[in-house]
Order: structure tokens, then sequence, then C-alpha cells
């Protein structure tokens, strides 16, 4: 029996996070002619075209679509019995970098089973907005960063999620017609920018009543009825609803990436980067 090479699913996987050829060599190490030489070999054991051409990017054909779940799956099985495999060797200290928001929704379940399966990894978690976190400044700071990128930005990152921006509040408060009221980040902030982009594009009155750099006392405030934030769907709280009102614009996607600047423990920061994907990137 015929079995499918977990290098060449992991290729198919990466040429569609990133777009392309190209850029995927540029994550795996490996050069253009040979990705495109393994895509070529599991579309010939398969027996399936998995990508079109739309101008320089590779898109999923309806058969690409209908292999990605399954190729997550295969390779999420076989980071797990590795990382299993390799519980007992884990040691070091690794210091990651995430927005606010993913630090109170993602962080709680997987922190908790990361240090359970790996107890000599020290982790030291600090939140800030994604500019922040990627800055020059900070660069030597963190090992591992989660950071949020607009997707007409070029990143060196690893996209594992393109998630959906929706508006959130607390819907005991409903919307006013005459005013939109905002509860937002600092200025730097990508929710806070979009929102203001996509808002100045239509006539609606709206105004700024409330700014503070940590989620939960956004969440305080909207709780209050100040008003309603955009955010991430991905990180919506359960303790806040998803707003939809044909006042509020659109906000469109954004990319969930994932930066990897370890060079004293990249074993651990490969390990935690496995787990992070697990979670987030379902829906890329």
């Amino acid at each position: 029996m015929q079995q499918l090479s977990l290098d060449a699913i992991r290729m198919f996987v990466t040429v569609h996070d990133m777009g392309g050829y190209a850029k995927a060599g540029e994550v795996i190490g490996r050069s253009q002619p040979a990705i495109s030489l393994q895509i070529k070999k599991l579309e010939s054991q398969l027996g399936k075209k998995l990508f079109t051409k739309v101008g320089q990017r590779h898109v999923l054909s309806l058969d690409g679509e209908w292999l990605l779940p399954h190729a997550r799956a295969l390779l999420a099985l076989n980071d797990e019995v590795l990382q299993t495999a390799q519980t007992e060797s884990l040691k070091g200290r690794l210091r990651l970098g995430i927005p606010s928001e993913f630090a109170s929704t993602l962080l709680p379940s997987l922190i908790g089973e990361f240090s359970q399966r790996y107890p000599d990894v020290s982790l030291d978690v600090t939140s800030a907005l994604s500019r922040n976190l990627l800055s020059t400044a900070r660069k030597d700071d963190f090992d591992l960063v989660l950071a949020l990128v607009p997707p007409e930005q070029k990143t060196d990152g690893e996209v594992i999620r393109k998630d959906e921006l929706v508006w959130v509040g607390d819907n005991s408060f409903p919307i006013r017609s005459d005013l939109i009221a905002l509860v937002l980040a600092p200025d730097g902030c990508v929710y806070r920018s979009r929102a203001i982009e996509r808002l100045k594009q239509q006539t609606q009155m709206w105004k700024i009543r409330y700014t503070n750099p940590d989620l939960y006392g956004l969440i305080a405030a909207m709780q209050q009825g100040l008003g309603i934030t955009p955010l991430a769907k991905s990180s919506v709280p359960d303790n806040l609803d998803i707003i939809r009102n044909p006042l509020l614009p659109q906000l469109g996607k954004i990319n969930i990436c994932l930066f990897n600047f370890d060079t004293q423990h990249p074993e651990v920061s490969r390990t935690l980067s496995t787990f992070i994907r697990q979670r987030l990137g379902q829906n890329i």
C-alpha cells in the first residue's frame, strides 16, 4: 500500500499558508523547485490537482480544500507523537510575547497543559500590543511572539490563522443610531486602526469614549455600556457578545502570526509553537 510523505504534506500546508512556493521555501528552508517537485509527486500520488495559480499566488483547488484539514490532522498527530516522546528531554526558559486579548482567552488552557507535560520548561509571558512585541527595540526580549499582522503587510512570521475581525460589546446596551460609541486600545493597536479606517469610510457618526491598553479595562467599560470594540473572532472573551448591526462597517480579516526568534532552546519554541497552532490554526 502506498504511504503519503509527511514532508510533502507539510510542504503542501506551508505553500497554502504562505501563498506560494517561494515564500514557503523561505520558511522551511527548501528551494522553490524542490517544493514544486514534492507537490507534483503528491498530486500524482493522489490523482488530484491541489493548487491553481491566481496572479502570483498559489490558491487551493477544490481538491486542495478537501485535503487541507486532513493534512493538518496528519501533521498534528505526527507532532503530538514527537512531543510525547520528547517530554522528558525538554528543559529551559522560554520568553513568550502575546497580545493581551489572546493572553486572556488562549493562555489559561494552553499554559496549563504545556506546563503539566513539560514541567522543566519555565515560561516567561509578556502581554503587549503586537507593534510593541515586534519592535526593533525589543527584538532580543522574546524567543516566541504571537502577533497580529494586517493581510496586506509583508511578514517574516508564520501565518497560523486568517481570522475575521468582529465588533464586540455587551448586547444589553443597544447601538445608538445617532452615534457609535467606541472603547479602544491606544494608538498603534491594529484593531483601533482598522476600526477608525472603516468608520471614516461611511457617514455614520462615531466617538471614542474610552481608551485603555488592557483588555480587562476595555471589558469593564463595555459591560458598563461605554461602547464597543473590534477584536479577532478567535479572541472574543466568553463574557462579551459579537455585535451585528447594519450601522457597523465590516472590518475584514487579520493574520495571526508566529515569530520564532529562539536560538537558545529551539526545541522548546517549536513545541510551544505546535501547541499554539493546534488551538488557533484550525480555521486558517
